[in-house]
């Protein structure tokens, strides 16, 4: 059966920065399974699984935007020092989970701490980035027609 919207997909898979710097590996642990299209991995990925079946092994170089989006200037925000709890050690580097403002749980990346005022950026790490993406898949089930 090939991948379809819908198929619920079991996967070994990594993800490599142009440089060969892995980021992401699922090969030497357990395999991840999901339903294409429910929103559990990005867009860019699950267009890459259209059509495979179980048993293919395929390296794709993902190009910038294609996956992760691009990286969006606006997304880099100036925040207060004091909406941080006090006794919070900030580092740049440091990722941070921040409640979005439709309650959803939204990862940022400090930038930079000035004057009282830290930079975070809420763009994706691998956003703008050439991504290697390679996946084996272990199984397809497709939804029965009915």
């Amino acid at each position: 059966m090939q991948i379809t919207i819908g198929s619920h997909v079991t996967m070994h898979f990594s993800l490599a920065l142009a440089d060969g710097m892995l980021v992401e590996s699922s090969f030497n642990d357990q395999p991840v399974s999901f339903v294409l299209g429910d929103g559990s991995i990005d867009k860019g990925l699950e267009l890459a699984l259209i059509g495979l079946v179980a048993g293919a092994r395929q390296r794709l170089t993902l190009m910038p935007g294609q996956s992760f989006g691009e990286r969006d200037e606006s997304a880099i925000h100036s925040v207060p020092m004091s909406r941080f709890p006090e006794d919070m050690d900030l580092e740049p580097g440091q990722i941070i989970g921040f409640t979005g403002e439709n309650g959803e749980e939204v990862a940022g990346a400090i930038v930079a701490i000035e004057d009282q005022q830290v930079t975070v950026d809420f763009n994706h790490p691998l956003a703008g980035r050439e991504i290697d993406f390679e996946v084996q898949i272990l199984a397809v089930e497709n939804p029965s027609a009915g």
